[in-house]
């Protein structure tokens, strides 16, 4: 049966099931519905969901799993992702919690001076493109550190549905060539670009075969090393000779030296559940101090998509970032502490700030007083797996290192060059991690599993975070129509996005309280995409509830 993009309402009662507590009627348009299973995959790909499921059939854990599909879609989403991505992992086990560092680090050759030395003094952070925006890519680390830590399968084994992705190639699907021509236009000069992502001097068109020959190659030496070749290894001085070809400074040596990092998860109470995120260098602490904001109010009482409903979350989220965007840096540097951050007296107070009748623009408050893939496995053991990783911008740096495919992230752009700037703990030096956007995330209840997620896109995905767990946590709405409702985005100021789908009347609502409107219709590029594994009980027995979000390609599969 085939469902158009509309909302799909039958008997309530045939939709509520009180053992999760959710309503399984879905209000907003949607091309999907959830989907129910004890191994599951949820990806932005097809091709790369399919790819972790073989690994499950084949034996392996949800790790395995997350693992290929992370490698299938740097082939299969490359305006997101490449094999010179970052990433981030929150794991459950199936006894405890686990989190993981990889974004990479500044080469030993980045300095202030350095910057303004190439650039002058005028410009306040590295460049947005080309080889200067480079940090030490860490995803291929982490598919390494997991896959030796938990995974079940050779390493080997993972990447070969990727391999065969790459060079026998794919049809190009329609949300991704959108997104691919746009970036085309922009990136098609810079260094490896056009060799890679315009092999007829375009992008693909939809539907047309691509095939990217030099990644496979990449794969291979990957998967034969078990990743050595990337961090040091042949692959490492195939990049120092690109880079200093095309004026850059990254050297085999740094990658030798890169390390990922183990870490403990941050956390937040929201109505009875904990909310985990990596914690600084990322921004997933946004989403916490957004959370423990709300946590100060009785939004169940107000309508779910009403004008208040969605005020008081904008107002709530631009709090947040107030104090993100001026403490958040790696951890070591930051001048106040997480736990100051997130204190409950705190955050009760920047809540007394919020008028319910305007909009305001917040400055940070003083708590010392108080282009990005997401995907999600689970398996029937217990094992669930919140992973991102991401280019940055599209394409990030738009370079490729042409020999292995290598698509390099622009990270790098996320660091300052002058000591006075915003945020001075995020001044670039050797070694060191920029301020970082892409977060997974997880739900626990009284210290057991209970949903890995995330939502991909720059500063929205704090906010995609906080949108969807209150309509699931408040309004009771299952993962998919959670997933499937109209989202806004906080810019700056009093400016936001809107998608186009939301109700007339409460953004003309929200105007009249004072915010500056845009209504958008392009989803991929403002409004970030999800994907939700929600524990239905015992993974053996029920299993779990998957949402895939239909502002990508994507699929949530399982067996």
């Amino acid at each position: 049966m085939t469902f158009n993009s509309r909302a799909i309402f039958l008997d309530k009662n045939l939709f509520w099931n009180p053992a999760v507590n959710f309503n399984f009627n879905n209000p907003y348009p949607s091309t999907r519905l959830p989907v129910f299973a004890r191994n599951v995959v949820s990806t932005s790909h097809p091709l790369a969901a399919q790819a972790g499921l073989k690994m499950l059939q084949a034996g392996g854990n949800a790790v395995d799993a997350a693992i290929a599909a992370a490698a299938v879609i740097t082939i299969t989403e490359p305006v997101s992702n490449g094999l010179g991505s970052d990433a981030f992992c929150i794991l459950w086990d199936g006894k405890s919690m686990h989190g993981l560092n990889a974004s990479g680090c500044a080469p030993k050759g980045w300095t202030p001076e350095y910057f303004h030395k190439k650039y002058g003094q005028a410009e306040k952070t590295p460049p947005k493109r080309g080889m200067d925006s480079v940090t030490i890519p860490g995803a291929v680390a982490s598919w390494m550190a997991l896959s030796e830590r938990f995974g079940k399968l050779p390493f080997e084994d993972l990447l070969a549905p990727a391999i065969e992705t790459a060079e026998r190639g794919y049809l190009l699907p329609v949300v991704v060539q959108q997104k691919w021509a746009a970036g085309a236009a922009e990136l098609g000069s810079l260094p490896g670009f056009a060799q890679a992502f315009m092999p007829k001097g375009r992008a693909p068109n939809v539907a047309e075969l691509f095939q990217f020959k030099a990644a496979a190659k990449g794969l291979k030496a990957i998967a034969r090393t078990k990743g050595e070749a990337f961090y040091g290894g042949e692959i490492a001085q195939a990049i120092e000779r690109f880079s200093d070809a095309n004026g850059g400074c990254l050297k085999a040596s740094d990658f030798r030296d890169y390390k990922p990092e183990w870490v403990v998860p941050i956390e937040k109470n929201y109505r009875d559940y904990s909310v985990h995120e990596i914690p600084p260098n990322g921004q997933g602490i946004a989403a916490l101090i957004a959370l423990g904001i709300l946590e100060n109010f009785d939004l169940a009482s107000m309508p779910v998509d009403g004008v208040q409903s969605q005020h008081l979350q904008i107002e709530a989220m631009k709090l947040a970032f107030a104090d993100v965007y001026r403490f958040v840096a790696e951890r070591s540097n930051m001048e106040v502490s997480v736990e100051q951050m997130l204190d409950s007296k705190y955050l009760a107070n920047r809540a007394k700030l919020i008028d319910m009748k305007k909009a305001q623009e917040f400055g940070a408050g003083n708590p010392v007083k108080g282009g990005t893939i997401y995907l999600s496995a689970a398996d029937e053991s217990g094992m669930m797996v919140s992973f991102i990783q991401s280019n940055y911008m599209g394409f990030g740096s738009g370079c490729v290192e042409p020999e292995f495919g290598i698509s390099l992230q622009n990270r790098g752009h996320g660091f300052s060059t002058v000591a006075n700037g915003l945020n001075p703990a995020n001044l670039v030096a050797p070694g060191k991690r920029p301020f970082h956007t892409i977060i997974p995330a997880f739900l626990t209840k009284e210290g057991k599993p209970i949903m890995s997620f995330g939502v991909m896109g720059g500063n929205m995905q704090p906010q995609g975070h906080m949108q969807t767990l209150v309509r699931m946590l408040d309004y009771k709405q299952n993962p998919q129509a959670a997933c499937d409702a109209p989202r806004w985005r906080f810019n700056a100021g009093l400016e936001i996005n809107v998608e186009s789908a939301m109700d007339g009347r409460t953004v003309q609502g929200l105007k009249d309280l004072g915010h500056v409107v845009d209504v958008i219709n392009d989803s991929y590029q403002d409004f970030g995409s999800g994907q939700f594994i929600w524990r239905a009980g015992d993974p053996k027995i029920e299993g779990y509830i998957i949402a895939s979000d239909s502002r990508r390609d994507g699929l949530a599969a399982g067996y």
